[in-house]
């Protein structure tokens, strides 16, 4: 089935806006950064969490550390054993999360699937105080009673509708758009 972009939801400046948006939600709700990390969902909640961080540090002036999460081998709805796929780790977690509030960073909230794996394999790396979830996109259709602490934007979909989430890192250019399945 092919997709066909149906509408684009958030522009550069907007998705931009919504990062600052965000990053002042969390200064707030943590009253500051103390034992604070961020911790980016591979692959697109990487370069997001990294872009929290440094509005986080403009306001704070203080750096927060970074890491990134491969939820590969945690996840229920791939066969990650496949042809030696999923046998490693790609996360990267340079300090200690024991005690520490975790945001975890994600660019989309659909079925929740990912952010159980994505607490799953947070565990692997020691027992956080709190953990707490910032994406830019909540579609809804839940499968999994998870919500998120921090949204971009509410969109409401369709199960036929895809969410793309393009970001200059990844993709050269930030642009969240709706697209819907077709046939071929």
């Amino acid at each position: 089935m092919a997709v066909k972009e149906k509408a684009v939801i958030m522009s550069s400046e907007k998705l931009s806006r919504s990062l600052r948006r965000i990053a002042h939600e969390i200064i707030e709700r943590n009253s500051g950064t103390d034992n604070l990390v961020l911790i980016g969902i591979r692959s697109r909640g990487v370069p997001l969490a990294t872009r929290l961080a440094n509005h986080i540090s403009q306001i704070e002036g203080q750096a927060l550390p970074v890491g990134i999460l491969d939820i590969t081998l945690h996840r229920d709805d791939i066969d990650t054993f496949q042809e030696g796929k999923g046998t490693e780790s790609k996360s990267h977690i340079p300090f200690s999360v024991e005690g520490r509030r975790v945001v975890l960073v994600d660019d989309v909230l659909y079925t929740g699937r990912t952010v159980r794996a994505a607490l799953d394999a947070l565990l692997d790396y020691g027992r956080p105080s709190e953990v707490q979830l910032a994406v830019l996109i909540d579609r809804g259709h839940r499968e999994i009673p998870i919500r998120a602490d921090y949204v971009g934007k509410n969109v409401p979909t369709s199960r036929a509708e895809v969410i793309s989430v393009k970001v200059t890192e990844i993709d050269g250019q930030d642009r969240v758009t709706i697209e819907e399945r077709v046939p071929d």
